[in-house]
C-alpha cells in the first residue's frame, strides 16, 4: 500500500510540472517576419543592376570596374556613381556579416580603395 502511494505521488507531480505543461502547448503563432529582405531590397530598390557573381570576383580591381559601370549605367540610382558604387558594396559586405571569409572580406575591402581610385576620388 506504501508503494502505492509513492507512485501516484510522482504520477501528480510528472503531471503538474511546468515542463510537461510548455511541451503540452501548441506553438504560439508568431507574426511572419519577412525573409530575405536584403535580398529585396538589391532587387527592388532605387539601387544599381548589378552583374551576377560580382561579390565572388577574385580581382579587387574587376569589382571596381564592375561595380563604376554598373553605377554609371544605371537608370535606378538617385544619388552620384561613387556613392550608390560604395553604397552597395559596403551593404554586401554588412550583410554578409561573419559568414564571410576572412580573404572575400579583405578582397572587397580592397575593391573599396580601388572603387575610390577608379573614381578618381583619391585625397
Amino acid at each position: 500500500m506504501v508503494e502505492q502511494r509513492k507512485t501516484r505521488r510522482k504520477a501528480k507531480a510528472k503531471k503538474a510540472s511546468p515542463a510537461r505543461k510548455s511541451a503540452a502547448r501548441k506553438p504560439s503563432a508568431k507574426k511572419a517576419s519577412p525573409k530575405r529582405w536584403s535580398q529585396r531590397v538589391t532587387r527592388e530598390s532605387d539601387a544599381l543592376d548589378l552583374k551576377r557573381g560580382i561579390f565572388t570576383l577574385r580581382d579587387p580591381k574587376r569589382i571596381a570596374a564592375s561595380l563604376k559601370r554598373s553605377a554609371e549605367h544605371s537608370s535606378r540610382r538617385k544619388s552620384g556613381a561613387y556613392r550608390s558604387a560604395l553604397s552597395m558594396l559596403t551593404f554586401y559586405i554588412n550583410r554578409a556579416g561573419k559568414i564571410l571569409p576572412n580573404t572575400q572580406r579583405d578582397r572587397l575591402e580592397r575593391a573599396k580603395g580601388e572603387l575610390k581610385r577608379v573614381f578618381h576620388r583619391d585625397e
